[in-house]
């Protein structure tokens, strides 16, 4: 147990942290201490989460907060550590028309083939936010899935129009060729959040992981305004 180079590390996730922030620190983990074996469950509600961290069946869960002060009080048994705020971006493929484009607006884009994630994730909701707030139902959707790659892959092809993280767009844009468009959402809160169960000694290997998260994320709350850190 004293040992931090050796033992196990078990994460609770979304989606969305699976897709963008984990390869890249289980890498870099992996690399320092190879003998550790992680372990990745991904959960895709924050009631999930939090019951695997009071079960004990995780050591720290990572997750987007959906409605940062109601979520931080069903908590209130957990120590949550916010790495930085995320944001929606509307996304295309570089080589769509829309991408060659110094402005879109929302009304052009309501009669194309949109993929986009389940009714009840938090981007859709705020998709159907902004459409809502310009008087506009929902664009034309032809595939609902959480799948991070599938979303990126049609987009890639030019011929749909995806949302994501920007923390997704980071990691996956230069790889499958994607842009965000420039389409102006209002400001919204949404803390990417680490944690951990009060009270619980954490082993120092998984103290390990959870400093390669930070320093990975670091980048990401460095490019934001001051106002939202």
């Amino acid at each position: 147990m004293a040992d931090p180079t050796v033992g196990e590390v078990r994460i609770g996730c979304q989606e969305t942290f699976a897709a963008a922030i984990l390869p890249s620190v289980i890498h870099r983990f992996s690399q320092a201490y190879p003998r550790v074996v992680l372990h990745v469950e991904q959960l895709g509600s924050l009631a999930a989460e939090s019951s695997a961290l009071r079960e004990r069946t995780i050591d720290l869960g990572m997750f987007l907060l959906v409605k940062p002060n109601d979520d931080k009080r069903i908590m209130d048994d957990m120590n949550v550590e916010v790495l930085f705020h995320d944001e929606l971006v509307v996304v295309a493929g570089r080589q769509s028309r829309w991408a060659r484009r110094r402005k879109v607006d929302l009304a052009e884009l309501v009669d194309e083939p949109w993929v986009l994630t389940e009714s009840d994730t938090l981007s859709h909701l705020r998709l159907a936010e902004a459409f809502a707030a310009r008087g506009l139902g929902m664009p034309k959707t032809i595939l609902l899935t959480i799948s991070t790659h599938l979303r990126a892959n049609l987009a890639a092809s030019g011929h749909y129009i995806a949302t994501f993280p920007n923390s997704t767009l980071r990691a996956y844009g230069d790889r499958f060729s994607l842009k965000a468009l420039p389409i102006s959402f209002p400001a919204r809160p949404w803390p990417a959040v680490i944690v951990t169960l009060k009270n619980r000694t954490l082993s120092p290997v998984v103290e390990r992981f959870i400093h390669h998260v930070r320093d990975f994320t670091q980048p990401m709350r460095a490019d934001q305004p001051a106002s939202r850190r």
